[in-house]
Parts: structure tokens; C-alpha cells; sequence
């Protein structure tokens, strides 16, 4: 990994009015990995409900929000898609990042596909994203079954990297 970058996707107020699965347990593990991190970038979904300065749009109020943390608004659940996210991960030489937050299935799913595809490293924080329960499966089930999933996706050369806060924080410990 080049520097400790940590990206928090939707972990926001208005994202957790439909209950999700474990959000003392997630946000605690969020709260390991800003604290290891150089870098903490937060995604904040925007929508007709959650525009900035509003309290839905607003981080969870457990999160650590560390000075220099940057912020990135969003519409779509692909992280990059007409945002600064790119440019920003540049600007920062960032060639690989840490990926966490809300929701498993939808906006965390679509960023790690989309960042592999543009070449970034990224190791999923397997027990600090999460979900709520879905017509079909539990949050609980899908949460599992997308870290089976990222293991496991395809990239030649450029695999998604599934671990747990406590061997991701020992991992960065042991390189700096």
C-alpha cells in the first residue's frame, strides 16, 4: 500500500434512518482505521433528503472526523462518478486505499469495482462496512457474501484485498 488512506463511504446520518446491520461494532472499527490512517477521506451521499449542512448529510456523530480529513459529495453509488475522488487520490500519490462504511451491497460494492478497474489497490475492511436487511437475504448475508466476492473478483494483477481493522491497523504498524 502507498500511503495509509482510509475512505468512509456514506457513514452519514440520513444513510442510517433505515436501520443497519451492527452500527456500534462498524463504527468503532471505522473509528481503528481513522485513527491509523494518514489520510481519511469521507464520502457523503447527496439526494432531495441529505444536502450538505443538513443533519441527514451530516457523518455519524460516533465517527472521528480527524483534522485534514477530506470530504467528497456524491450522487450515485459509485464514489468516483462525477466527483473529485480521482483527482483527489492523485493529488495525493495514492495508489491503493483502505475502503469501509455503508451501504455493502449498493455504494461500497460499486467504488471497489470501479477503483480496481482504475487501478487502484484497495483492501475492503471486511467487519467495517455494512448494510441493512434486503427482501432476499439478511445484512448480515450480504455483508458476507460481498467479502467472498471482493476475495475473489477477477483482476489480473490488481486483486481486491479483504482483511480485517485489527490486521489492516497491524499491517500499516508493522510498515511504518
Amino acid at each position: 500500500m502507498s500511503a495509509r488512506i482510509v475512505i468512509v463511504v456514506d457513514m452519514q446520518n440520513g444513510v442510517f434512518t433505515t436501520p443497519r446491520f451492527d452500527r456500534a461494532g462498524r463504527a468503532a472499527a471505522i473509528n481503528q482505521l481513522i485513527a491509523a490512517a494518514e489520510q481519511t477521506i469521507f464520502i457523503q451521499h447527496l439526494d432531495h433528503d441529505m444536502q450538505p449542512g443538513s443533519e441527514a448529510w451530516q457523518i455519524l456523530p460516533e465517527l472521528s472526523q480527524p483534522p485534514g480529513a477530506r470530504y467528497i459529495n456524491k450522487e450515485a453509488c459509485d464514489s468516483f462518478w462525477n466527483t473529485e475522488l480521482d483527482a483527489l487520490l492523485q493529488q495525493l500519490n495514492a495508489t491503493s486505499f483502505v475502503i469501509c462504511g455503508c451501504a455493502t451491497d449498493y455504494c461500497v460494492d460499486t467504488t471497489i469495482k470501479v477503483g480496481s478497474s482504475k487501478g487502484y489497490g484497495i483492501c475492503v475492511a471486511a467487519d467495517a462496512h455494512t448494510t441493512s436487511n434486503r427482501r432476499w437475504a439478511t445484512a448480515e448475508q450480504l455483508i458476507e457474501q460481498h467479502n467472498e466476492v471482493w476475495a475473489n473478483l477477477i483482476l489480473p494483477g490488481n486483486a481486491v484485498q479483504v482483511a480485517s481493522t485489527a490486521e489492516i491497523v497491524q499491517n500499516w504498524r508493522a510498515a511504518a
